[in-house]
């Protein structure tokens, strides 16, 4: 037989094996301390995931945070590692996973995951979700003017992942949309002005086709959220 042709099925495992998300029982390396606060830890609707936070403190301020999902007795990084602990959502058929990352003082990043293969990879690729719903506002017509904001540059997913946002007064279906929030401030602006910049302008994500858009009864919150400002006294 082919020598080639006996190798064939392993070069093809060793393919598999690449490709699927790497799976350790150790869990974090040495040094990262599972941290014991419960606002924390979170657990996916169905009961199946458990998302653990472990930090490591390396001193003068070099701390590492780590997320790792627990499913039976089997763990996987959920990278990015970060600075600081997060919070995370899921959508009601535990399938998205949505984590909301601090990543300074008022600033905060979000990344999108789906379950694939008995963990969550991210569903994003190489960007993150925040990053592409920021190209998002700046992509659009009434926005492509927009002044780039200087500090407390924040996405933020709105509360009601798990219930298709029907306290809001949506009517959409399960399991679909995440509605994500933008906001910042400007560095310079009028000397009667306290503060001034972007005031949570919203958009919603379509979980099935990867599209933003923005529902036209947000349009005037919208708009107003363009001329945020907060006058002096």
């Amino acid at each position: 037989m082919n020598p080639i042709c006996r190798t064939a099925p392993w070069l093809a495992l060793a393919l598999t094996l690449a490709a699927a998300p790497a799976l350790a029982a150790s869990g974090p390396p040495p040094g990262f301390v599972l941290t014991d606060n419960p606002d924390l830890a979170f657990t996916s609707p169905d009961g199946a995931t458990k998302l653990e936070q472990y930090m490591k403190d390396g001193g003068d301020w070099d701390v590492k945070w780590q997320v790792w999902v627990r499913r039976g007795d089997q763990m996987t990084e959920l990278k990015p590692e970060q600075g600081y602990g997060a919070g995370f959502r899921f959508t009601a058929d535990s399938q998205w996973l949505v984590r909301m990352q601090k990543t300074g003082s008022g600033e905060q990043d979000l990344f999108l995951y789906h379950a694939e293969n008995g963990t969550f990879v991210s569903a994003t690729r190489k960007k993150s979700l925040s990053d592409l719903a920021w190209a998002y506002f700046y992509g659009r017509p009434e926005t492509k003017t927009f002044p780039k904001l200087d500090f407390h540059i924040s996405a933020n997913l709105m509360e009601g992942t798990e219930d298709a946002y029907r306290p809001l007064g949506m009517d959409w279906p399960n399991n679909r949309y995440l509605v994500i929030s933008l906001g910042g401030e400007f560095d310079k602006h009028p000397k009667n002005t306290v503060m001034k910049g972007l005031g949570g302008w919203q958009c919603r994500y379509d979980l099935k086709t990867g599209k933003f858009d923005v529902p036209a009864e947000w349009a005037k919150r919208n708009a107003e959220a363009l001329k945020w400002e907060v006058k002096r006294q």
